[in-house]
């Protein structure tokens, strides 16, 4: 039996390599022990196989991205309980490895009522966060929403443009019926909180909502509490 020892230690020898080197490629994902993936560099081992995947690359892994399909009832808070390796979808277009680093300090880029269903973003890149929370009056948002009652003379118009809620003039945005029970909302400057009021003054009451798409990023066909990476390459 050999002391036990740091993992970084040990790979800094079997590459060999420096132990800042280990560390990344241990933090990256790319070794396991005894055939278990561990992202640990302090992980203490003995005589265990250690093993460095072939495709290794010595990159800092990139701070992670999400878009989790939230159920409705549920807060943004607890949507991010939903982030979790069995929740990740099969099919993941990304091609992003999975970490379990990319599950700390994830927080949520964008709002929606508890009540709503549909698109969340969770980031760890203030770059992301930033982008959805200071620049969000120019990004369009997209919406079907569930709504019952008698629809007011010309209230499809006054839904696209001409309504006024506490002395202030909502911006122009699009709005069509999907279907006899549904309504399409394209909007920008106008938050999905907004909508149950803005239907109410066309004597609608709305059942229910699901927001479809972020700027140019679609939920897809994500199940309810399923979540995928955002590609590096996406951009609002």
């Amino acid at each position: 039996m050999t002391e036990p020892e740091r993992l970084a230690k040990r790979i800094a020898a079997i590459v060999p390599c420096s132990r800042r080197e280990a560390e990344m490629y241990i933090e990256g994902g790319w070794v396991r022990v005894d055939g278990v993936v561990v992202e640990q560099p302090q992980f203490k081992v003995q005589d265990q196989r250690i093993e460095i995947d072939p495709a290794a690359r010595l990159t800092p892994p990139e701070p992670a991205s999400m878009v989790l399909h939230k159920p409705a009832g549920l807060s943004v808070e607890a949507a991010r309980a939903l982030i979790r390796v069995e929740n990740h979808v099969d099919d993941d277009p990304s091609g992003i490895r999975l970490l379990h680093r990319h599950f700390a300090k994830l927080e949520p880029a964008l709002g929606l009522p508890e009540s709503a269903s549909g698109m969340l973003v969770f980031s760890q890149d203030w770059r992301v966060k930033r982008r959805l929370q200071e620049d969000i009056d120019r990004i369009e948002q997209e919406l079907v929403v569930e709504v019952s009652g008698e629809l007011k003379p010309y209230g499809l118009a006054l839904l696209n443009h001409g309504l006024v809620l506490d002395n202030y003039a909502l911006p122009p945005i699009k709005v069509s019926w999907q279907n006899e029970k549904h309504l399409r909302f394209a909007m920008k400057r106008v938050s999905p909180e907004t909508v149950v009021r803005m239907c109410a003054e066309v004597g609608l009451t709305v059942l229910g909502m699901k927001r479809l798409r972020v700027g140019r990023i679609p939920m897809g066909r994500l199940e309810p509490g399923q979540w995928r990476y955002l590609a590096t390459s996406d951009r609002f």
